[in-house]
């Protein structure tokens, strides 16, 4: 199963890379992995979807609290929450096939952000469901080159209080 896990870690020098060398130390993959800073400005959200069962999501979550700069894990996977992700999808185009692409440009709600006389590169944002479903719709056009943001998660509802952890010397 496919889990979705926020992490806040203090945004230090390291802290993406502890968190990084977890998973590959336990042999957890990252599907994806979305890092940037929130509202305080030295605390950075990690968005990590990773596949595993409940146990091995368990264990995932207790190894990622036992590290240095993380102040709060969130499992959001049962959690009712908001997802996104961006996708940049350059597709061949041909005269007879730019009208076809912006058509579907449109339905996705997507943005052409790039055109050539033999490619169109288009943006697609909003939940994961839709950017596969857009990638699956320009495929028969061919697909030269795309990049994915990866998934930004929030819970729904009240905000997450954010503690420092307390220093212990």
């Amino acid at each position: 199963m496919k889990h979705t896990i926020s992490i806040l870690v203090e945004n230090h020098f390291g802290s993406f890379d502890r968190v990084a060398t977890m998973f590959s130390g336990k042999g957890f993959n990252i599907r994806s992995i979305s890092i940037g800073e929130t509202e305080i400005e030295d605390i950075s959200r990690m968005t990590i979807v990773t596949q595993g069962d409940a146990q091995l999501i368990d264990q995932v979550v207790k190894q990622l609290n036992r590290l240095i700069d993380t102040i709060k894990v969130v499992d959001l996977s049962h959690a009712p929450r908001v997802e996104r992700e961006l996708a940049l999808i350059k597709v061949n185009i041909s005269k007879g096939s730019m009208e076809e692409i912006k058509n579907l440009c449109d339905i996705f709600r997507g943005n052409i952000v790039d055109i050539t006389n033999r490619s169109m590169t288009i943006e697609v944002t909003g939940p994961p469901d839709k950017v596969d479903a857009a990638v699956n719709v320009l495929a028969p056009f061919g697909i030269k080159e795309m990049a994915r943001s990866g998934i930004v998660a929030l819970q729904r509802g009240e905000q997450t209080k954010i503690k420092k952890k307390q220093n212990i010397t």
